[in-house]
């Protein structure tokens, strides 16, 4: 599976560098000098990072081969990705990369199938969509006490829902 890392912004200068949304949480990491980054579209890559440095809270990129500002236009939009394979495992147990996650069968501590989480979004609490097997979706704060487990080996995780989580009509 491949991960999203970064966007390439609009061309900054006339040397090839361009101004890049980073996507992770890693960036020493992942721009590092003499990273590889695939892309999409794939015509536009791969990507070997030559130089990075911020500049006024963004940070710019420079790739191999891109040598001047027409070429770093011609990049704008692409999206950088790495396979998640390349992606270092967490040392916090109970810290999980989005890609762990979605995937993974959701079981009501009751065993009930509830379905599967298929995105994790990140707003002011990380939340995980859960399609139904209805095809309906479900949000599902991901705290503790309302996922009490998750067992990526085994592909699945439990949640503890209050009453009116799955089933609205239930709320008290």
């Amino acid at each position: 599976m491949r991960l999203v890392v970064g966007r390439i912004g609009r061309a900054h200068g006339i040397r090839g560098d361009v101004a890049v949304e980073v996507r992770t949480d890693d960036p020493g990491a992942r721009f590092a000098d003499g990273a590889v980054l695939l892309t999409d579209p794939a015509s536009a890559g791969p990507l070997t990072v030559s130089t990075t440095h911020n500049h006024s809270g963004r940070l710019l990129v420079r790739f191999e081969g891109v040598r001047d500002r027409n070429a770093a236009e011609a990049l704008r939009g692409t999206v950088l990705q790495v396979e998640s394979a390349d992606v270092e495992p967490l040392d916090d147990p109970d810290e999980f990369h989005d890609h762990e996650l979605i995937g993974l069968a959701v079981r009501t501590t009751d065993g009930e199938r509830v379905g599967e989480v298929t995105d994790v979004l990140h707003h002011a609490q990380d939340v995980l969509v859960v399609e139904r097997p209805g095809g309906e979706e479900t949000l599902v704060p991901f705290v503790g006490p309302l996922v009490p487990e998750v067992d990526v080996d085994a592909g699945r995780l439990v949640i503890d829902p209050p009453p009116g989580l799955l089933d609205p009509e239930q709320a008290e």
